[in-house]
């Protein structure tokens, strides 16, 4: 039997209980994953459609989660551009482009996902024959992409792309215009190939003013969100974007993902009773006490009521330090759930 609730919940219709699945819910707290890990790097383990594959499955079978992710990172795509991506063990992704001029723009692909990226889309087709819960797309948005390319990495200030993005107009509408050509056909190549819904990350979007997300991002992103094909529901997940998630929802999606940092019930009344949400459980949550735990879980279910429309979640992805059997409380503890 196909389980659909994460889908009709996606599409506001009522389901018998919350969905429940995590970002990040496939990796490093998990001993199976680890197991294929220490045999694989991490890359290899994301262009390897069979090892993709298996990775996505782990935490479906073992937790019964109600959608899975595909295995992947948001910069596959960003190094089929032509970006080297390296990913240094304690450091994270390190990127080598030097973008100084639009002439370096100039010089960056918009990949063919078909060619470029058909790793991505084998292991999508071979999850569809094997999962028996929807499967999830994903990419980066046009700002988190363009803030990696720019700061050569992960960053706590966005010095250099805010400076490109503030000063030089020509170069930061080049990249973000060829990075949304990218994402776009990146995503509508995972839904041809079989991605039941998708979800685009702006993981970094809450370096931004309102008036900043408004001007330099949300254009792009809504680009992308208006240009997606076929009847899947899209997910927009934004980072410390609560003080504007208005914009966020302005920007596009079904259902707007919030993190941790906003009640989840005003977050809903602000987005609009006309798109889902999905979230929000503080990641460090899950490193609680079992009853404190059982407590914040139940205070979100509580929190969004009995409208049709939620999805449970973290507000970010998944620690490596987090206990598998707390993972376990955490799913058994929504499905046990009921609003009546």
């Amino acid at each position: 039997m196909f389980n659909d609730l994460f889908l009709r919940a996606c599409r506001l219709e009522e389901t018998e209980r919350r969905p429940v699945w995590l970002m990040r819910q496939a990796g490093r707290y998990m001993e199976s994953y680890q197991r294929v890990r220490r045999e694989h790097s991490f890359m290899e383990m994301c262009r390897t459609p069979e090892l993709a594959a298996e990775v996505t499955l782990q935490p479906v079978r073992e937790f019964g989660f109600d959608a899975a992710i595909l295995f992947s990172d948001i910069l596959v795509p960003v190094e089929a551009m032509g970006v080297e991506v390296e990913f240094v063990e304690g450091t994270g992704p390190v990127l080598g482009a030097t973008i100084d001029e639009e002439a370096d723009v100039e010089g960056l692909r918009v990949p063919d996902p078909y060619e470029d990226l058909s790793f991505v889309l084998d292991a999508i087709k071979i999850l569809r024959k094997k999962l028996e819960v929807p499967l999830i797309g994903f990419s980066g948005a046009p700002f988190t992409l363009a803030s990696y390319i720019l700061e050569g990495g992960g960053s706590r200030s966005y010095e250099r792309a805010k400076s490109v993005m503030y000063n030089e107009p020509g170069i930061w509408k080049g990249l973000m215009s060829k990075i949304t050509d990218t994402v776009i056909a990146y995503l509508n190549a995972q839904i041809e190939a079989g991605a039941q819904a998708v979800q685009v990350f702006d993981s970094w979007a809450g370096a931004l003013s309102p008036e900043d997300y408004r001007a330099y991002a949300l254009p792009y992103s809504k680009r992308v969100f208006d240009s997606l094909r076929g009847d899947v529901p899209a997910i927009h997940f934004g980072t410390g974007t609560s003080g504007y998630i208005e914009l966020i929802r302005e920007a596009g999606g079904d259902v707007i993902g919030v993190d941790w940092r906003i009640d989840i019930g005003e977050a809903w009344q602000r987005i609009g009773y006309d798109r889902g949400i999905q979230g929000n459980l503080d990641p460090l949550a899950l490193h609680a006490r079992p009853e404190v735990l059982r407590r914040k879980i139940l205070s979100i279910l509580e929190g969004t009521g009995d409208r049709p429309g939620h999805i449970f979640n973290l507000g970010h992805g998944i620690l490596p330090t987090t206990s598998a059997e707390k993972v376990r409380l955490l799913v058994d503890a929504v499905k046990r759930f009921s609003p009546l």
